[in-house]
């Protein structure tokens, strides 16, 4: 059976843009406005699933209030760990360390942000927390809020894009995308 998986980002955050990763910063009024724009006239869902960061789970406890649906916290589902880019923005690191940061964006998968996490590490987990989610949940319709670098993941793959292009997927704060879950992992884009 198939698990419907829509993916919600979450909305801008206090500390702003650039690299957040671990960091565990709270949304702003206009980043808890994009989340709410996102899911008018969405679902329904059978439950939601979050990130453990409040800048996701905030939201997913808020909608799942209002939906009466349950909510469940997968640490997994966290954005990659940057190590010491964490909360830099690409200017400011282009500024002190442009030669890595090239390198990163040209393939994440072979640099690794200094003390970061590896990217192909990030992968395994993202992919082993939706494979989880399909096995438990198979044949229903569940909403996913995350960041940025999870469905960057989950799409490019739903695309069949190569992995080197990543970072190449455009997911803005409070969007909304959608992709089937296979019984063997494989995964589409669309409804």
């Amino acid at each position: 059976m198939t698990l419907h998986l829509d993916l919600l980002r979450h909305g801008e955050t206090e500390l702003g843009g650039g690299l957040r990763g671990s960091l565990d910063d709270a949304l702003t009024a206009k980043g808890w406005a994009q989340m709410r724009a996102a899911v008018i006239e969405q679902g329904p869902w059978d439950r939601l699933v979050s990130s453990p960061l409040q800048r996701c789970a905030r939201f997913a406890d808020e909608l799942g209030a209002q939906l009466n649906v349950p909510v469940i916290l997968e640490k997994d589902l966290q954005e990659l760990h940057f190590g010491a880019w964490e909360g830099q923005s690409a200017a400011a690191l282009m500024q002190t360390d442009a030669e890595a940061l090239g390198l990163f964006w040209a393939n994440p998968y072979s640099f690794t942000p200094p003390e970061g996490e590896p990217v192909s590490d990030f992968s395994d987990r993202v992919l082993g927390a939706v494979a989880r989610l399909h096995q438990a949940y198979a044949g229903e319709r569940v909403l996913l809020i995350s960041h940025g670098g999870v469905m960057r993941l989950l799409l490019a793959r739903a695309r069949g894009l190569p992995r080197e292009q990543l970072l190449n997927v455009e997911v803005g704060h409070g969007g909304l995308f959608t992709v089937q879950v296979e019984a063997d992992g494989t995964l589409k884009e669309g409804a």
